[in-house]
């Protein structure tokens, strides 16, 4: 019994170290948003007149 109870708990801490270090990366990761082509916004606005 209590060696069930113990090897619980370490599967627990192992996953709970997991999920920290895997939230840390996450947070850390340095996110990158691409310009937008002004060629493509001035396409868009000749179409929009046309009806």
């Amino acid at each position: 019994m209590i060696t069930v109870l113990v090897i619980s708990i370490i599967v627990i801490l192992i996953v709970l170290a997991l999920s920290v270090l895997t939230i840390g990366k996450g947070y850390s990761y340095k996110h990158t948003v691409d310009p937008i082509d002004p060629l493509l916004e001035d396409e868009g606005k000749k179409e929009e007149p046309e009806k």
